[in-house]
């Protein structure tokens, strides 16, 4: 399977450029067909983690020019530093290398703290290529119904980390979240930076309500550090460190009660997969045809690089029989 994840990716970076393959990867539909052409399990959380994983072995940044970052629990916490080594590989600045990081760090903390729809992060890989190009894909587990969900990013979608950044989340389950980067939260972020700048007060009557609304204590010691930062804007807010899903939730109910702002609780999911049989459905693989595929995939890579691409040519026009 690490084989084959590699020889495709090659397939698609030689044809069409890391631009391309990044894009592709952003794609929920391509991605859960990706997998189950490595033959995962289509419908299990599992195809993202060992689709993931098999393409961070099997690319190799020097020779791809594509390099995959980060991964499950623990390792998923070592992709700023994995982002710091590349810088050593990739021609990236100072600067640029900065803003990769951020964009790791604000990818995962969106997903766990701006978008609260009971799914918690374990899994976020960082997909970097050589001209500084992103795309971000992770995971949440709902402890509850045992559902995943996955989070889709490409840098050239985003605008703004904290307004319908997205490429995609999918899930098979929907129910109500709140989402602070809907368009419909806009007001929303924009009275959360005004009550950490002035309006404290009156966040603070709401954390001290009745003991059936309390609140961590330690949400309004982080709105007073935050209250002497004086973000900008709601990014900023979000940014700062120590700030979390309760700070986050606090600041857009105590929005909704002062100013009036609309709160989008909408779940953001965009596509769901069907659910099917376990491992063996439609059927299991055949590893001798599945080896004889590698080797036609590696065959064509190789003599097209040579200036043969008459068997490269021949697996494009497959796509007239299908």
């Amino acid at each position: 399977m690490k084989i084959l994840a590699g020889l495709v990716s090659e397939f698609i970076i030689y044809e069409y450029g890391t631009d391309e393959f990044l894009k592709r990867i952003a794609n929920p539909y391509f991605f859960q067909s990706f997998g189950c052409v490595l033959g995962f399990d289509f419908h299990s959380s599992g195809v993202t983690t060992t689709t993931l994983g098999a393409l961070k072995e099997a690319m190799d940044p020097e020779k791809h020019g594509m390099a995959i970052l980060g991964g499950k629990g623990a390792t998923s916490r070592k992709t700023p530093f994995e982002i710091e080594r590349m810088s050593q590989t990739f021609p990236l600045t100072d600067e640029e290398t900065d803003s990769l990081k951020y964009a790791s760090r604000m990818a995962a903390k969106v997903d766990s703290a701006a978008v609260q729809d009971g799914y918690q992060l374990y899994h976020h890989n960082f997909l970097l290529a050589e001209n500084g190009k992103w795309a971000v894909v992770q995971q949440g587990m709902n402890n509850a119904n045992r559902y995943a969900r996955r989070y889709h990013w490409l840098s050239s979608d985003v605008e703004s980390f904290v307004n319908e950044p997205h490429a995609a989340i999918c899930c098979d389950f929907r129910g109500r979240a709140l989402d602070m980067t809907a368009k419909a939260s806009g007001e929303a972020r924009k009275a959360s930076v005004d009550l950490v700048k002035d309006g404290l007060g009156e966040v603070r009557k709401y954390l001290l309500m009745d003991k059936h609304h309390w609140i961590d204590s330690r949400v309004y010691e982080k709105l007073l550090d935050l209250k002497e930062f004086q973000p900008r804007d709601f990014e900023e807010l979000l940014a700062f460190q120590g700030v979390g899903p309760k700070t986050i939730r606090a600041l857009a109910l105590t929005s909704k009660l002062v100013y009036g702002t609309e709160v989008s609780w909408k779940d953001p999911v965009q596509f769901s997969f069907s659910r099917g049989g376990k491992d063996g459905t439609p059927f299991k693989v055949e590893r001798r045809a599945y080896d004889e595929s590698n080797e036609i995939l590696r065959n064509a890579i190789e003599n097209a690089k040579l200036g043969d691409k008459e068997k490269l040519a021949a697996i494009r026009r497959l796509e007239n029989f299908i």
